[in-house]
């Protein structure tokens, strides 16, 4: 087989990743229909279906993902070096490409970002904000933000926050209506504003502890979100009580909008970790992020760097 299908297979690895030919299309400055015409001439000359396609979704056969796992870091890689190429000597070029959770942002890109950006211009930085598990590797994301118990352990593993708390919380007006839980059982006998998983689309039951004991309550309610900030806005409103990451509800349990129940069962959790596999070390890109993410956070917090 000849050279010519790389051209084609940086396009499916782009629709790969997005699942989509639209966004591939916007991604690489070009058509749609070019898109499709790329994919169409790589699966002709490999003989194979790699995609899937719908007409609401994109997804790869058995082919298409041994396909991705095989070549994409090696056309990663490949584009990095011709970026390297053009560098000054002394300047690092390059992309570092994140899956991160939305309550992660304000803790870990927020801080960082605009400083790393000033320092290393030349280094483009593409954020994905998701709440769902995620394959880095498989979907083309250099590194990952998550909780560590969320991380596969063969991943490589950056601590970036302090160990924080899930608390559960309600409205002055809603517990002066429907009273205060006591113990975790009593979460099934109020309106809880409930989470769904992204990842596997199962209710999130609400865990709780205290010393060696754990509770995992299924808690139910009159509205199911998947997202954690509207939760967060409708308990403030008295519609319920919500479970949510601590330093998310600072505000609103400091100026007395919400207030935590249940506290002593409230679980603690090691913190943000970002997360890699273990080839990932090599691009400098990625390095000189993990550097300033550990010094730019650990300043923002008041605390000496992270290590």
């Amino acid at each position: 087989m000849n050279t010519a299908p790389f051209p084609q297979l940086q396009v499916f690895l782009a629709v790969a990743r997005l699942s989509s030919f639209s966004g591939a299309a916007r991604e690489l400055g070009v058509s749609t229909a070019a898109v499709s015409q790329a994919v169409r001439q790589l699966e002709g000359q490999l003989r194979v279906v790699l995609l899937t396609r719908t007409t609401r979704s994109v997804s790869l056969t058995d082919a298409g993902r041994r396909l991705v796992e095989g070549a994409g870091p090696a056309v990663g890689q490949a584009l990095a070096a011709l970026r390297e190429v053009s560098a000054q000597p002394g300047e690092t070029v390059g992309r570092v490409r994140l899956s991160v959770p939305r309550a992660a942002v304000p803790y870990v890109i927020t801080p960082v970002l605009p400083t790393f950006r000033e320092r290393h211009p030349r280094i483009e930085v593409e954020v994905v904000i998701e709440d769902r598990f995620v394959d880095i590797v498989a979907e083309g994301y250099d590194a990952g933000v998550r909780l560590t118990e969320a991380i596969e352990r063969d991943m490589v593993q950056v601590r970036l926050t302090d160990a924080f708390r899930f608390v559960v919380v309600g409205a002055p007006g809603y517990l002066a209506r429907h009273g205060t839980p006591q113990r975790p059982e009593d979460l099934l006998n109020h309106e809880c504003i409930t989470f769904r998983m992204r990842s596997t689309g199962a209710l999130y039951a609400w865990e709780l502890e205290r010393g060696r004991r754990n509770w995992r309550v299924p808690v139910r309610g009159g509205v199911v979100t998947n997202d954690n900030q509207l939760t967060v806005t409708l308990a403030e409103q008295g519609m319920g009580l919500a479970y949510a990451f601590e330093p998310v509800v600072a505000e609103p349990l400091r100026t007395g909008r919400l207030q935590r129940v249940l506290e002593p069962y409230a679980p603690t959790v090691p913190g943000f970790f970002l997360y890699f596999p273990s080839r990932a070390q090599r691009s400098p890109a990625l390095r000189l992020f993990v550097d300033a993410a550990r010094e730019l956070i650990a300043k923002a917090e008041g605390l000496p760097p992270q290590h």
